[in-house]
């Protein structure tokens, strides 16, 4: 319970809490600025409130201090180039801290890992990420979707867009295999034929349209044998 205690607190304290304007003043001023000291005592007296014992009032403690040392850190390093990959490291070391208290008050164990199931299912997820999509990729290889000459679509889409909704895709149709509700695979196929093939309809690029067609059909068919195969 501890966990849950702290990372209330720390959702509440981070984004609930935290005026826009704070975090503008914060990334100008750094550590001159007021906000960040306001911002560590929120999250220190949050802490207090959501764990409600004074025998421990040093979690509180540690997790303002450690808080703040995270927050300079970010401040100090980060730049307009590296400002999302800093926002990500700074909520995975708040996790982290979190992490490392309630394993301090838990009697954690690693037995977790000796569960074949377990096992099973995070090979399988592990599958459909970037494995998956080499493989896809390399059966798809021997198409290209534009011919010469042809305004290429492709080139207006965000960079490894593609690769990301395949390993997202895959990962919601394997878990709604998992946990028998294959009505979700079900959405999944109509939510992208209407965001996607509606908008290769409208372009009349059928070789663009068919090689799409064959990817999306490898990508959900290869989560739901791996689906199939773990259940």
């Amino acid at each position: 319970m501890i966990f849950i205690q702290l990372i209330l607190a720390h959702l509440l304290g981070d984004f609930i809490l935290q005026p826009n304007s704070w975090v503008a003043d914060k990334e100008n001023r750094k550590l001159k600025s007021s906000y960040l000291y306001f911002h560590v005592l929120i999250h220190t007296v949050l802490s207090f409130i959501f764990l409600w014992d004074l025998k421990l009032w040093w979690v509180a403690v540690l997790v303002g201090i450690t808080h703040f040392i995270i927050d300079a850190c970010k401040l100090s390093f980060q730049n307009i180039q590296t400002k999302k990959a800093w926002f990500f490291i700074d909520q995975a070391l708040h996790v982290a801290v979190i992490g490392g208290i309630s394993l301090y008050f838990s009697e954690f164990n690693f037995e977790f890992l000796k569960d074949q199931e377990f096992l099973k299912i995070l090979m399988a997820a592990l599958f459909l990420t970037s494995p998956a999509s080499i493989f896809i990729k390399l059966l798809l290889s021997s198409w290209t979707p534009v011919s010469e000459g042809e305004n290429n679509l492709q080139s207006e889409s965000l960079s490894s867009a593609g690769k990301y909704i395949g390993i997202l895709e895959r990962l919601l149709v394997f878990a709604f295999i998992v946990v028998n509700h294959w009505e979700g695979v079900g959405f999944m196929v109509a939510a992208k034929s209407v965001f996607r093939f509606s908008d290769l309809a409208q372009a009349k690029q059928r070789k663009l349209t068919e090689y799409v067609l064959i990817g999306t059909l490898l990508s959900f068919g290869t989560a739901v044998i791996a689906g199939i195969l773990i259940k």
